[in-house]
């Protein structure tokens, strides 16, 4: 009998698993449906968990939640009473099912006796992040699946630090769930717990905290806060955070999609709700053009991501991608803070090892050291938060080219919310300049080089998929590729075992002999693989023809594994 059946089984003849749950799986009549849902439990990692929500061990669903929780008690329990008395507490976004999971959470770490905090209504992943910290807490939970397709949610889990689990609590908490069935799990009823005072439900001191601290971080008042901004939050959680930091920062006329503005779970105007694709910008755009907006700006629906697109000289709306808003960011933020002397000499930024150049090369220019990471903001954040105690460095910025960002020390996670308030007063201290972000892009170009770049992803669904990615990176290690589009490879990079001092991860990268470079490297989070290509030259055109000629050769070498 295939391995797959014997989960299935287990699941069917559960004493625990509703009725509800087991009807969902009597009613699948293809068996390749049954086999993704029970080929596996729904992987447990530094992302903590994410997946399809359904029935089944490899879907997300209260019983898969309510085990990670158990697994996440017992290690908070392991690490001792001070931990458990610490507590965690939980926030949860706009998606089917993410309050049910949320108070499922709860309801398993109460009966473990642990004190658990919960927001009274969605949040943004950052205000988690900010609330670990503000009310130290051992640890943290986000229930949301980020920018996924509407059918997806998540779990992810933080640390003390305010920042997402690395692999040491990861491995920790795994080897709890591996030992847990589902019956293992105890749960204390809401009601009683909130009685008891194990659940504790905050008030609004946090966010007028978090808020008072975004603000402070403001640098520039010599704006035009009349600049003309459309707001996007695609349904999700930024509306309120957003709306009221732009607003509490002066700027007055700032315009939200009406069809995006309150929260959905469908999705229903945009589909993939992910700002990075610039069909989630349909809405946005529309509006923007009907009120002649200079900036648009969009957040994912659990908000800590965010892209952008400027108008142009034409009147048209110029897409920025996640490397370029990062050194516009990068620009701003630094030369403001040179121009008022608030550089520390041993200020630093932090990128992840697959995000652009351009950022690194204009903090270099002004003595700002970059630190580069494996992708995700766990490892970016780890930087500093191993700084708070060597006092090595003074982190300033965070990012990645997926459109994630960071300004200062008081959330260790990417924040979209404070990214968005910086991004709104750049916009409008160079509008009062009379340039716009494209023009102010072009200068950057000017002054060191025209970066350019193409990031691509390859959606291969499923255990075939999944296997077929495996196969792709395992024929690329092995193939020893000597050139890319006619270019010498000059360094291969394997991160598997790890390199230098960024630790492991199935990441491959080519330099090649004139300085462009690319990477290749499953998903963590979805059944894709990435590719990402760099490319620098003094003329924008042969920058992007060398860009142009490397994925065409990378694409047809991946696509040539079946």
């Amino acid at each position: 009998m295939k391995m797959y059946k014997e989960r299935m089984n287990a699941w069917l003849n559960s004493q625990v698993i509703s009725e509800e749950s087991k009807e969902e799986i009597r009613s699948i009549k293809y068996e390749t449906e049954l086999e993704d849902r029970f080929y596996q439990d729904l992987e447990f990692g530094t992302a903590g968990l994410r997946g399809i929500v359904g029935a089944g061990t490899n879907r997300m669903n209260e019983y898969v939640i309510a085990r990670a929780s158990q697994g996440l008690a017992n290690t908070i329990k392991n690490h001792g009473e001070e931990a458990v008395k610490r507590g965690i507490v939980i926030a949860h976004d706009v998606r089917f099912m993410s309050e049910e999971f949320t108070e499922i959470a709860a309801r398993v770490f109460a009966a473990n006796g642990i004190k658990t905090y919960l927001f009274d209504d969605i949040r943004p992943t950052p205000m988690l992040s900010y609330a670990v910290r503000y009310l130290k807490t051992v640890s943290g939970i986000v229930v949301t699946a980020s920018h996924n397709p509407k059918q997806y949610n998540g779990y992810k889990v933080y640390w003390k630090e305010g920042s997402q689990i690395l692999d040491d609590i990861a491995n920790e908490i795994l080897s709890e769930i591996k030992n847990l069935d589902f019956e293992d799990v105890i749960t204390m009823d809401y009601d009683e717990a909130i009685e008891k005072g194990l659940i504790e439900i905050l008030d609004h001191t946090i966010d007028q905290s978090y808020y008072k601290d975004t603000l402070a971080k403001g640098i520039n008042d010599d704006l035009d806060k009349d600049i003309c901004v459309v707001y996007t939050p695609l349904n999700g959680t930024g509306n309120k955070p957003v709306r009221h930091i732009l607003r509490e920062r002066g700027f007055t006329n700032i315009n939200v999609v009406p069809e995006q503005e309150n929260p959905d779970p469908t999705f229903a105007t945009v589909g993939y709700p992910n700002p990075e694709d610039i069909k989630a910008f349909k809405y946005s755009v529309e509006l923007a053009k009907k009120i002649n907006a200079d900036l648009i700006v969009a957040t994912d629906p659990d908000c800590d991501r965010v892209a952008i697109m400027g108008k142009q000289k034409d009147g048209e709306y110029y897409a920025f991608n996640g490397n370029q808003t990062g050194a516009l960011l990068l620009y701003y933020i630094l030369n403001s803070l040179n121009q008022r002397n608030l550089i520390s000499k041993n200020g630093a930024i932090v990128k992840s090892i697959v995000t652009g150049d351009l950022g690194k090369t204009i903090a270099e220019s002004l003595s700002v050291k970059c630190y580069e990471t494996l992708t995700g903001f766990k490892n970016i954040c780890s930087l500093p938060n191993k700084w708070d105690i060597s006092k090595e460095s003074e982190f300033i910025f965070g990012y990645e080219e997926s459109i994630g960002y960071v300004f200062g020390n008081h959330v260790r996670d990417k924040d979209g919310v404070i990214s968005s308030m910086m991004i709104v007063e750049m916009a409008s201290y160079y509008k009062k300049m009379g340039k716009n972000l494209v023009d102010v892009l072009y200068e950057i170009y000017e002054k060191y080089g025209y970066f350019k770049e193409h990031l691509m992803s390859i959606v291969l669904d499923g255990m075939e998929g999944k296997e077929r990615i495996l196969r792709m990176m395992k024929f690329f290690r092995e193939s020893g590729f000597k050139e890319f589009a006619g270019l010498k490879v000059k360094e291969e990079i394997d991160y598997k075992n790890g390199y230098k001092d960024v630790g492991k991860s199935n990441v491959l990268i080519y330099h090649l002999e004139d300085g462009s470079w690319f990477a290749i490297r499953p998903s963590g989070t979805e059944p894709k693989i990435k590719l990402y290509i760099y490319a620098k030259d003094v003329a924008e055109d042969v920058a992007e023809n060398k860009v142009g000629e490397i994925k065409e050769d990378v694409l047809s070498k991946l696509y040539s594994v079946k």
